[in-house]
């Protein structure tokens, strides 16, 4: 093979069946077929998979590594996605752990145009921590909504975002609701960046981010497993002023968190990747979370780093434990214990803050 991804799966096998197994996924990732049935000399040299290495982890755990062609790929995240993982994901003994891209193949989609550098610059802020908070609940309408956002700014808060489930509902139409929230933050005259979430087919998303640029915005949400991965790639790619902030929605699949969040998001273009943080009210351990962050900001390919935004459930009491785990090369989002307050949103959120600075100052 000329180019190729060197793919890393987590297979659960007995130790007499591992080695039919690992030759299955790599014929199921490339050629879908018998090879023996396969008459073409290059396409039997070229293109059917190869594996590389098996590695027996114990307890009936083996990490494959396989070979497979990055011609197949294109330029296209969608069958990045479809080679690496299309019809292995069906098997629940399977788990894409890892890949190793080739340079050329990270080049073409490029990475983050922003990142941690560009989404500070928005706020002017220095190399320190980013805060952030979200938009809810449902049911809400633009002017209630942007009542949340604006007491969020007089807290003092980087980045205000809409929760995910907001779309283009009657209750709150997405122009409108863009329109709103944007102008009750001018008002304002701070710093405080709004981003609102992408739904919808392509022109849908690509509408969206014209209404939002029409009002000033330089920011958006996008969920792409929802989106889809190549939706995702090309919105991106179209709007190189637009920093894209990336959700974790229907991501719970058998692929490795740090390699979807750190590497396959940010290899797209993610400048943010927001994932669910230990502690909360999802299972990830304090070590993946370390690893999708290392992924994430870590120097390779040449890419730009995404920012890592931890979240999920989320206090402001965690504030020091978070920052003392991530370092400054963060952005800590915590929405419902902010919104608990109520009356008091702008005080506690002027607490969040305030916890992000006084950590910062020591």
């Amino acid at each position: 093979m000329q180019s190729i991804v060197k793919a890393t799966y987590r297979v659960r096998s007995d130790a007499h069946s591992i080695e039919g197994r690992a030759r299955a996924i790599a014929v199921e990732q490339s050629v879908e077929m018998p090879v023996e049935a396969i008459d073409d000399e290059m396409v039997r040299a070229e293109i059917v998979g190869r594996v590389l290495d098996i590695a027996d982890r114990g307890n009936g755990i083996f990490a494959v590594q396989i070979a497979l062609a990055a011609e197949t790929i294109g330029a296209d995240a969608g069958q990045l996605m479809n080679m690496l993982f299309g019809n292995s994901s069906i098997h629940d003994d399977v788990i894409l752990e890892d890949i190793q891209f080739p340079s050329a193949l990270v080049g073409t989609f490029g990475g983050p145009r922003h990142g941690p550098d560009g989404l500070r610059q928005r706020v002017g802020a220095s190399r320190r921590p980013l805060t952030c908070s979200a938009l809810k609940p449902q049911g809400l309408s633009p002017i209630k909504l942007a009542d949340l956002a604006r007491r969020f700014a007089q807290g003092g808060i980087d980045y205000v975002k809409d929760d995910h489930g907001l779309a283009d509902q009657a209750y709150s139409p997405f122009t409108a609701r863009v329109e709103e929230i944007a102008e009750a933050l001018r008002g304002l005259g701070g710093s405080t960046r709004y981003m609102p979430s992408l739904s919808g087919d392509l022109d849908a998303m690509r509408a969206q981010i014209g209404a939002a640029r029409a009002a000033g915005l330089d920011a958006v949400m996008i969920a792409p497993m929802i989106a889809g991965l190549a939706n995702a790639q090309r919105l991106i790619r179209d709007h190189p002023d637009i920093a894209f902030f990336a959700h974790p929605s229907l991501s719970g699949s058998r692929i490795a968190p740090p390699l979807l969040f750190g590497k396959i998001f940010r290899m797209l273009g993610a400048d943010a990747v927001i994932y669910p943080n230990y502690g909360g009210r999802f299972g990830y351990s304090p070590e993946t979370c370390r690893e999708i962050a290392r992924a994430a900001l870590e120097e390779r390919d040449g890419l730009t780093a995404s920012l890592p935004v931890p979240a999920g459930g989320m206090t402001v009491g965690r504030v020091r434990d978070m920052l003392d785990f991530y370092g400054p090369d963060i952005m800590l989002l915590i929405g419902g214990d902010l919104l608990a307050a109520r009356e008091r949103l702008v005080e506690e959120t002027k607490a969040f803050v305030g916890a992000v600075l006084e950590h910062r100052s020591e």
